[in-house]
């Protein structure tokens, strides 16, 4: 009979992982690697004021919110560590950024471990950071010494009204094991809460967790959360997908 469990809060922190830049200015600016580095180096730093000199106070940016954030997602996870590096460029030439965090913490007598990703496009006005897209943005959270391995078949982006698959496949043969499973969308208010959902679990077969939906009729963001439940581990994942209205913003 299927059950309800909560994704872990933990993980909603983990989309969180740069501030929530403003728009594209005029004549905006790729990053320098200098300010990548200096971008990489106020994440991981304990001084709110480094993180702070970077931003500016505008549409979408509030400095006083990212700090909280950040904050919370630190004491959540004690060793967090931000990584930040030039990705592969954007079909048009425009430099692109990867972002990834990771950390561990010890909860209820189990060690979760955090490993998310974001490819993202960021702004500068030659100083300061004051806008980003982002392209693509996962996150996985496992608990458990030997959690199994998981692939999250899941597009970046897809069209407005299109009906595709969100496949999530255990790499290793389940061997009899007796696993469970969930996937919902999330809001973009329960994103911004940090709100923990109610996944309904149901008992899987086939190797995996396997769904047709339906991305909506207006361009965004559709993000999806997903828990699977091992004998070895929980293993949770989120994953943003963009939604656009013509062909070429598929491949950015």
């Amino acid at each position: 009979m299927p059950h309800q469990r909560r994704l872990p809060s933990l993980l909603l922190g983990a989309l969180l992982l740069v501030p929530v830049l403003g728009p594209v200015v005029a004549r905006a600016a790729s990053p320098t690697p200098a300010q990548l580095v200096a971008l990489e180096t106020a994440l991981n730093s304990g001084d709110d004021s480094a993180l702070s000199s970077l931003l500016i106070q505008g549409p979408g940016l509030n400095p006083d919110d990212v700090k909280r954030r950040r904050q919370l997602l630190r004491q959540q996870f004690p060793d967090l560590r931000w990584e930040v590096r030039n990705g592969p460029p954007l079909r048009d030439g425009q430099s692109s950024v990867t972002l990834k965090v990771s950390g561990t913490r010890e909860q209820g007598g189990s060690i979760y471990r955090l490993d998310a990703e974001q490819r993202l496009s960021l702004q500068t006005d030659g100083q300061r950071f004051v806008g980003q897209t982002i392209w693509r943005e996962q996150s996985l959270l496992r608990s458990g010494e030997n959690s199994p391995p998981i692939t999250l078949l899941i597009p970046d982006a897809v069209l407005t009204g299109q009906r595709y698959d969100v496949d999530v496949i255990f790499d290793e043969p389940l061997e009899g094991a007796l696993v469970a499973g969930g996937i919902q969308a999330i809001t973009p208010e329960q994103v911004n809460a940090m709100e923990s959902p109610q996944l309904e679990l149901a008992a899987l077969g086939g190797g995996g967790l396997f769904k047709v939906v339906q991305a909506p009729q207006t361009p965004g963001f559709q993000t999806w959360a997903v828990l699977l439940v091992h004998p070895k581990g929980v293993v949770s994942a989120t994953k943003r997908v963009r939604v656009v209205s013509d062909r070429p913003a598929l491949d950015p």
